[in-house]
Order: C-alpha cells, then structure tokens, then sequence
C-alpha cells in the first residue's frame, strides 16, 4: 500500500529508443509470421459444422475423438461447453458431404458414448459466410482505430492521437503474431478480445494523456521530457493496479475457465500486459517525436471581428 501512496521517479522517456527497437522488431516478426504462417482460422471464418450435445453423465472426450476420427473427421475439435456434461464439436467444411449426412453420422458416434445423448444445436456455416465474417471482423478493427483516431484529435490533439493509434496498432499486430506463431484457434471470441484490448489500451492512454495535458499547462518550466516522465509516474500507481487486477480475473478465467473461453482469455492476457507497455513506451514517445509542446495544448483564441464594428 505504501507503493500506491507515493510518487516514482522512472526515466521512461530516457528508455525510449530501446523500447521502440523492441517494438519494431516485435512487429516486424508478427507481421512476418502473418504473412507466411497466417492464423489458425476457426469453424466461423473458414466454414464448416457446429454441433453441441448434452450427455445424462460426463462422456470421454478422447472416446469421442477416435470416434470421430474413424468416422472419416480427423480434424474435429471436441470439447466441453459449459459443463463437464456438455460438449461442442467443431468440424471443417466438406463440400463432398451433405450437412444432413455429417449430422447423422456424428450423431453415430455420439450415440456409441450414451445412448441418451441430446443433440441441442447444429449449425453449419458456409465458407463464403466465413470469408464475409473475416472481412466484417477487419473491417470492424479498422472503424475502431479510425475512430478512436478521430475521437483523440478532437479531444486532446492530433499528436496525442497519432500516439495513441501507433499504440493501439502496435497491441493488435504483437497480439495477432501470437496466435499466429502459438497457431492458437483464432474464432469469433478472438475477435472480440481483441476489439476489448483496444478499448482497455485506449483507456489506459487516455488517462496518461489526460495527465501530460495537465501538466504542460500548469508546469511551463520544465521540458517536454521531463513532464511526461512526471505524468507517466504520477500515473504508474493506477496504471499497475488496474493491469495487475485485470490480469487476475483473466487469468481465473484461462486457468478455470475451460477449453471454450480458452483462446478468449489468453487474447486479452496478452493483450493487457502489451497494452500496458505501450501506453507508456509507445503512446506517449510517439506524441513526443511529434514535437508535442505546451503551445499545441493551449486553447485556440478566437477573434470576433464583429466586435470591431460595434460603436
């Protein structure tokens, strides 16, 4: 708790080239694995079959597994849903067989487990419909970043928000070059984790901002610099304690949450611990190679020439 109370005094902006050779260089590989390795795409974006079931007791996944494989589906996924009793099974899209077929012929292979087993949902997504998601998906990171870009120039200024964007870009790239070197599932909930890491990184740099804005304003005598690095230690406290927080829950949830939220709860983990690095080592440097200066935040002054005539 004393930690909390009290002010640090960390050159961050002293450590600021060598955080962003670490970032280029961490791009530099995440986009390089993009390109030639790609993302593990999951049933939503690629096409195929979703079938949940519910069985009276817990089934053997494994069972399961052999089963499926001898059935001629190699590649299924299977795993529990929600419950221990409750299993979701993803397979590829098969052009060569009929939906109604791999139904039936999964539902085979489940009835080999229980006999009393409930087939609850069956949905099968086309690969067009899978391409037309992926699409949507990065046309939805891409609005959000425009945005957000808009959203920072207007409330602070346009140098906050260029950093504020390299951050954020900066968080999805690394974030994305995971899943892409781990070759981690990448489905829908993927997705949403990553569209609520740029929300988490943005609120986090906008609280710094808010912070360096203040103190350009009230403090003229120091430079640019040195007012950032007293804004970001000023900040630090909050700044741990959030991520630190955070990362508990999500970290319950990746270790309790089961195979489901699996790929859901280790986007925002990564996430949360780049996001946190970049609002200090990249939002605010990048405002700072801008030349951000006390006159950039100070108010426009208007001049009403209307006044002039009045007698």
């Amino acid at each position: 708790m004393e930690f909390l109370s009290r002010t640090t005094h960390i050159d961050f902006m002293s450590k600021r080239k060598l955080s962003i050779v670490i970032s280029v260089a961490l791009i530099v590989v995440s986009l390089a694995l993009l390109v030639t390795r790609g993302l593990n795409f999951g049933i939503e974006f690629k096409g195929g079959v979703v079938i949940e079931a519910g069985f009276p007791d817990a089934p053997d996944l494994s069972a399961i597994r052999a089963g499926l494989a001898a059935a001629e589906f190699p590649a299924a996924i299977v795993q529990n849903f929600g419950s221990s009793r409750d299993i979701v099974i993803q397979l590829e899209a098969d052009e060569a067989r009929p939906g109604a077929e791999v139904r039936d012929r999964v539902l085979e292979v489940l009835r080999e487990s229980s006999s009393a087993v409930d087939l609850r949902r069956v949905e099968f997504v086309g690969p067009q419909v899978g391409e037309e998601l992926a699409e949507a998906g990065g046309l939805a990171t891409l609005f959000a970043l425009l945005m957000i870009l808009g959203y920072v120039a207007f409330r602070f200024q346009w140098k906050f928000a260029v950093g504020a964007v390299a951050a954020l870009v900066h968080d999805v790239i690394i974030t994305l070059g995971f899943f892409s070197l781990t070759y981690l599932a990448f489905d829908l909930s993927v997705l949403a984790a990553v569209l609520a890491v740029i929300g988490y990184s943005l609120n986090d740099t906008i609280v710094v901002f808010d912070r360096i804005r203040e103190n350009f304003l009230r403090i003229r005598k120091l430079a640019a610099e040195e007012i950032m690095n007293l804004s970001i230690n000023q900040m630090l406290a909050r700044t741990l304690t959030t991520s630190g927080t955070t990362l508990l829950v999500l970290a319950a949830l990746f270790f309790l949450g089961g195979e489901a939220i699996h790929g859901f709860s280790v986007a925002l983990l990564v996430g949360v611990i780049v996001g946190t690095y970049s609002s200090i080592f990249i939002a605010s440097p990048t405002a700072l190679a801008l030349d951000l200066t006390a006159t950039d935040l100070l108010p426009v002054e208007r001049e009403d020439t209307e006044l002039d005539h009045i007698p």
